[in-house]
């Protein structure tokens, strides 16, 4: 009720109270104060008047010029409405409400709402506003009543198929791709490796000049930064089993049919899936020769969440000054602060207990040089740069078509419901990745590069990259947004986005290349 609407004599509802997930999304509900009664029709009834002051004309004046609308709810089922209109230089605003109510037995499963009666903005003029209920039985069964809301036109087109078929003949070529270079090429490096088993060591190091096991001395040296490295790749393994759990949750429970309830259950899913972030995060630190544990652990509990909670800090500094309903009240930042502390960051030591005791130690199939090889010259497009910037395009192109869905159903209000969609993108962009970071990190070691893990991690990464690039191309050219607030909102959220994906990327790409790795290198005779 910023605008001057008045309310209708009801106080209030003493069963609604939001939830977390609402208070983050800005979810800021008011009561009308329409009195509603079940099966009950309510005929034209003016429910207050209002005498406009200059103030209040110029804040309808100024939403129908921008042709502001709003929403209200009816049993969680939303309706909306444009506030006014302008007809020859001159405002009107709608004073009548019709609502028609659907119900089916003992629920309400049906609400629409129309706009009667305009009537001109005036200073000093009264303005009487008015309502009426309408209720009809309909055989909508209750588990289909969001059926309506949901554009099948949109998200079932038939782009949306071809993406889904395009990419997963990708995954076919890639796969294809990946066992006839790599099986051919390994079976062949192990033949060139094993032949001639009687000849002395000094001719074998003659006939081995290239090749990767010629840094078999050095594959396995520990990566640098590896207080960092082991973060990410923690905080990469809790965010993929969480967004496979959620997006499996969706798929099963519906949670589109609800207001906030994705952001609400991803956060709890989140916070439960701490122990992963910590098993996998303290096993591979201690891996790495790292000792100081707790640092670790604290750092990996709050790496994640400190992005986001700084983000939405920053973000909320902003709202706050633009008086905007997306500004998330200060009961619901403690809320959080309160799940970090005493949820995420207890189960995330716990984690890394766990972890550093059961997997902190892992023998090397080959023993580490004292010495550091010397990295021989090669070529630009071997180097770990440019690998690392080409190895996301492909992923990249598996996920963009539904990136657009994904961008246009939370940016242009769309309720996404394929998750089922989602859940074989979220495969297919697994597969896809696997196979272009483990080609990717062979030719690394063929030329003699032992960096393979930064090198597969950020490969991988770089599809973040892409996306955050795309989410640029879509601001420009598929929304209208404008003004600080919405430009700092939509680009600051989605680089939370761009580098949660990009960290799931990266661990996806370096575990599958670690197991690579281990497996040729644990297979080849080496003295």
């Amino acid at each position: 009720y910023s605008l001057p609407f008045c309310k209708g004599p009801k106080e209030g509802i003493s069963h609604y109270h939001e939830t977390l997930g609402e208070n983050i999304l800005g979810v800021e509900l008011a009561f009308s104060g329409l009195d509603i009664k079940f099966r009950m029709d309510t005929h034209n009834t003016v429910y207050c008047t209002k005498t406009l002051s200059k103030k209040e004309v110029g804040l309808f004046v100024y939403a129908i010029k921008n042709h502001y609308w709003y929403q209200m709810y009816l049993d969680d089922l939303p309706v909306w409405a444009i506030v006014g209109e302008e007809v020859e230089k001159e405002y009107f605003v709608w004073t009548h409400r019709k609502l028609e109510i659907g119900y089916n037995d003992d629920r309400i499963v049906d609400v629409s709402m129309s706009i009667e009666k305009k009537v001109p903005v005036r200073e000093n003029e009264a303005i009487e506003f008015s309502y009426e209920v309408v209720w009809h039985s309909t055989e909508t069964p209750f588990e289909k009543r969001f059926e309506k809301y949901l554009d099948a036109s949109f998200f079932k087109h038939k782009i949306h198929w071809f993406s889904i078929f395009n990419s997963f003949m990708m995954v076919i070529f890639l796969v294809g791709l990946v066992a006839m270079i790599l099986m051919r090429t390994l079976r062949k490096d192990y033949q060139r490796y094993s032949k001639d088993d009687e000849l002395d060591d000094i001719e074998k190091d003659l006939g081995d000049e290239y090749g990767w096991k010629q840094i078999h001395g050095d594959v396995f040296r520990p990566a640098s930064h590896p207080f960092l490295f082991s973060t990410l790749v923690g905080t990469g393994c809790q965010l993929c089993v969480a967004g496979l759990i959620l997006i499996l949750l969706a798929v099963m429970e519906k949670l589109w049919s609800e207001r906030g309830s994705i952001l609400t259950t991803a956060i709890f899913v989140y916070a439960s899936t701490s122990p992963v972030n910590g098993y996998v995060g303290g096993a591979l630190y201690s891996q790495l020769g790292g000792r100081r544990w707790i640092r670790q652990s604290l750092f990996g509990a709050s790496f994640f969440p400190g992005i986001v909670c700084s983000n939405s800090f920053f973000v909320n500094f902003i709202a706050i000054s633009y008086h905007s309903a997306k500004a998330i009240p200060f009961t619901s930042m403690i809320a959080i602060a309160a799940i970090c502390l005493f949820i995420v960051l207890p189960l995330t030591m716990i984690g890394t207990s766990f972890g550093k005791n059961i997997s902190g130690t892992l023998e090397p199939p080959c023993r580490i040089n004292p010495v550091p090889r010397q990295i021989p010259e090669k070529r630009w497009f071997m180097e770990p740069r440019f690998i690392a910037l080409a190895g996301g395009v492909l992923p990249f192109g598996s996920v963009f078509i539904e990136m657009y869905f994904i961008f246009t159903s939370f940016w242009a209000y769309k309720i996404y419901y394929v998750y089922g969609f989602m859940l074989l993108v979220y495969g297919i962009l697994a597969i896809v990745t696997i196979c272009v970071t483990i080609v990717c990190i062979y030719f690394l070691l063929n030329s003699e590069d032992y960096r393979w893990q930064w090198t597969s991690f950020i490969s991988a990464a770089s599809t973040g990259l892409y996306i955050y690039l795309y989410a640029v191309y879509y601001f420009i050219f598929k929304t209208k947004m404008y003004g600080l607030f919405q430009t700092v909102f939509y680009f600051s959220n989605m680089l939370v986005f761009s580098v949660g994906f990009a960290v799931m990327c990266g661990t996806i790409g370096y575990v599958a290349c670690r197991i690579f790795v281990y497996k040729i290198y644990g297979t080849v005779k080496i003295d």
